[in-house]
């Protein structure tokens, strides 16, 4: 068995289902100020923290082109900027982090250490965590949407290649 490619699949699964939960999102609920963080900043602190562990390291971590440090949060920070981000920009960034799955999940032993001195296991480890991170949001962001998430498909998995599926497949 390919478990790096197993765990690829997991991500590429995990980021479809948070691409229909973005497509799905109303505009009202995208920017709504009521919710401590918005809509679009869980969905790219989700996207930020998928992209930063499929690094290598911290060290060798390089931004999104599109990056603009305001649209990140920590949950110490969670004040949004004035101005959000786009859907569109969310959504280039989400294709952004499916390629750095693909080139980077498979290339790094998964019993190498994960890069990360705050987080002290392996990568193999490390993948399960971001997996389940990304998820965790995935989870909330569908919770926000209500009756609007039972309209969007479980993936289970998401081979190599397979392209995503549209909201309600």
């Amino acid at each position: 068995m390919d478990f790096g490619e197993a765990i690829a699949s997991q991500y590429r699964a995990a980021l479809e289902m948070l691409e229909q939960a973005i497509i799905a999102c109303p505009e009202a609920l995208w920017h709504r100020q009521d919710d401590p963080n918005p809509f679009w900043q869980v969905a790219y602190h989700a996207l930020f923290f998928t992209h930063l562990y499929a690094q290598g390291s911290q060290q060798t971590f390089r931004p999104w082109p599109g990056h603009r440090e305001e649209y990140r949060f920590e949950h110490s920070t969670p004040a949004a900027p004035a101005e959000p981000a786009t859907k569109a920009v969310v959504l280039e960034y989400l294709a952004f982090c499916r390629q750095q799955v693909a080139v980077h999940v498979p290339a790094i032993a998964l019993d190498a250490p994960s890069g990360f001195a705050w987080l002290p296991f392996t990568r193999f480890e490390l993948h399960l965590y971001s997996i389940r991170h990304l998820q965790q949001h995935v989870g909330e962001l569908m919770e926000r949407l209500g009756a609007l998430a039972g309209e969007l498909a479980w993936i289970s998995s998401a081979p190599a290649g397979r392209a995503p599926q549209p909201p309600g497949a």
